[in-house]
């Protein structure tokens, strides 16, 4: 009579046994999680501080347009008025109030930089893979291109794409795109050049996989983790671009709001009189292209095999 009870326990161990694993799954995956953002936070503090910074900027440009006033509106009886709680970053000239503007100027700036290093970073890893997967004359031919938009200063081939297209915001966008092609062609080319020495690469070749296969399969994984870092560290060049580009009239036209284009319109003329027209649109510029830099430098160290073991 003692057997059948000792072979039901057995049973219902066996069962919690198997059902214990599945319900604790997602709770397993969640403590993972956390764990590895615990020792993430641990190891590169500075990327969290840069992954705030970029946190902050991103809230501000999707909530500016809910919680900031018209930055378009002129008050003439406010004209250079300090700060204040009426005008956190005080008003300019024309009495408009700074702190809407670079709320405003941050939704601006974040367009700029997300769809200039997305077309730069397609276009580039496209021309890079393809010479460094092809090379011979395609190498050679793709790379003299490449050679021939670096040889050029950054901003002053901006300047020239810029005033060739035609001064507005989408054209800053095209023009700060290729300015970020060749250096994310170099680093993609260089990478499909050691993923393409790979033996599993050659196995697949040799058994007879086409060339789109391979790349799609294969070779693109494999650089995925240098082109994510490349692309993080340009979005502050692109901030830092289009900054410039406004500042010389020549990125978002005026009077829609640009951090550049109050620091040239504005800060240079009445910083004496009204220091505030540059802390403010400076603070802005500095704090993101900080983060960007500083949570890029994270991805590095983490996404880098070599760096991870030191």
């Amino acid at each position: 009579m003692g057997r059948p009870q000792r072979w039901r326990s057995g049973i219902d161990n066996m069962t919690n046994a198997t059902t214990a694993p599945s319900n604790a799954l997602p709770q397993a995956k969640g403590q993972s999680l956390l764990s590895g953002l615990r020792r993430f936070a641990v190891r590169y503090p500075l990327g969290v501080v840069g992954a705030v910074m970029v946190g902050v900027i991103l809230l501000v440009a999707i909530a500016g347009p809910m919680v900031a006033g018209n930055p378009l509106e002129m008050r003439p009886r406010s004209v250079f008025a300090p700060p204040s709680l009426d005008f956190p970053f005080g008003t300019d000239k024309f009495g408009r109030d700074m702190f809407s503007r670079v709320m405003y100027g941050a939704g601006i700036a974040l367009k700029v930089a997300l769809l200039s290093v997305t077309f730069g970073v397609v276009v580039g890893t496209i021309m890079g893979v393809v010479s460094g997967y092809f090379r011979g004359v395609t190498d050679l031919a793709v790379q003299r291109v490449v050679d021939a938009l670096m040889s050029l200063p950054t901003l002053l081939l901006a300047l020239a794409l810029t005033a060739s297209l035609g001064i507005n915001t989408n054209n800053a966008i095209i023009a700060i795109g290729i300015v970020l092609v060749p250096q994310v062609a170099r680093v993609a080319r260089s990478s499909t050049l050691s993923a393409r020495e790979l033996q599993y690469v050659d196995a697949s070749i040799a058994v007879g996989a086409g060339s789109l296969r391979v790349l799609a399969i294969h070779i693109l994984p494999n650089i995925a983790a240098p082109i994510i870092v490349l692309a993080t560290a340009s979005l502050a060049r692109a901030v830092l671009i289009e900054a410039s580009l406004s500042f010389l009239g020549f990125g978002t036209p005026p009077p829609d709001p640009s951090w550049g284009a109050d620091l040239s319109t504005m800060g240079r003329r009445f910083f004496q009189e009204a220091p505030w027209l540059v802390l403010a649109p400076g603070l802005a510029i500095t704090v993101t292209v900080l983060g960007f830099n500083l949570l890029g430098d994270a991805l590095r160290d983490v996404l880098d095999p070599r760096l991870r073991k030191v």
